[in-house]
């Protein structure tokens, strides 16, 4: 019997080692967010399903929803409530979609964290105030950034992941000319 205990815990681990090595495989990041684009895609292997699966339990295909992930700022430092950041989109350059996009904040896991107004994400229907020049600069921290409550977006204390989602992505994300700009820690 404990044989059979080792040899399935054995090939349970071996399993995620292969799983997380596929999905790396898989995985394209650019300026610290990361995405799967073949994700949902027929065809795929059993191996990048199950890849695909682990990192996001319930995704469309990319035509459909196209989903960056980032756990690390720009210049490749853990994300992490102790810091402040500043992700700025520059006029015009929030995801393109034919149908919405929404940035929200996780744990590590993926879960939604406790947040003191409430407010776990933005979307394109949020009232995010602009910048003089059209720019739009979200405030990733934990406490609230004085002047700049209304794009303060909560983080936890500890250690967080972003999710930026874009429903019906346009031309640009679809054709891979489109970038996420990086989350810049606040000097």
């Amino acid at each position: 019997m404990q044989g059979v205990i080792i040899g399935a815990t054995l090939a349970f681990l071996t399993a995620i080692l292969i799983m997380n090595a596929v999905g790396r495989s898989a995985t394209t990041t650019v300026n610290g967010w990361s995405s799967i684009r073949a994700c949902g895609q027929p065809g795929n292997g059993v191996l990048l399903r199950a890849a695909c699966a682990k990192a996001l339990p319930a995704v469309n295909v990319f035509e459909e929803a196209a989903y960056w992930t980032a756990m690390k700022d720009g210049s490749g430092q853990r994300l992490n409530g102790a810091n402040q950041y500043v992700l700025n989109f520059p006029p015009g350059h929030f995801p393109p979609n034919a149908a919405f996009w929404s940035l929200t904040v996780t744990d590590v896991v993926g879960y939604m964290v406790n947040s003191p107004i409430n407010r776990n994400s933005f979307d394109d229907r949020s009232d995010l105030a602009r910048n003089s020049d059209g720019s739009v600069d979200i405030y990733l921290q934990h406490t609230a950034p004085e002047g700049h409550e209304q794009n303060w977006l909560p983080t936890p204390s500890g250690n967080f992941k972003l999710m930026l989602r874009a429903y019906l992505p346009g031309a640009a994300v679809l054709d891979g000319t489109y970038h996420v700009p990086p989350v810049v820690r606040a000097a």
